[in-house]
């Protein structure tokens, strides 16, 4: 099992989403895009911006979006 949830990774992501606003992330696939891209970027050398207690990226991606460490644009969820 994923942990943090999908639900609870979209809930961390769209936390600063003012009522009324389009929410940043809409779907698993989002998320999954978002988390895919951080962790092609830490395997391509960007410094890990959490201290992770795996040292895989994909593991390292999620905890950074789900502490909010990394900021997800609308535009980066989309082909």
């Amino acid at each position: 099992m994923l942990h943090p949830s999908y639900s609870d990774l979209m809930d961390a992501v769209n936390s600063d989403v003012e009522d009324g606003e389009e929410p940043v992330v809409q779907s698993r696939y989002s998320i999954v895009m978002a988390a895919s891209k951080r962790a092609r970027q830490l395997v391509d050398g960007a410094e890990p911006l959490v201290a992770s207690k795996e040292f895989k990226p994909l593991s390292t991606a999620i905890e950074e979006i789900y502490s909010q460490k990394v900021k997800i644009e609308p535009s980066d969820t989309k082909k």
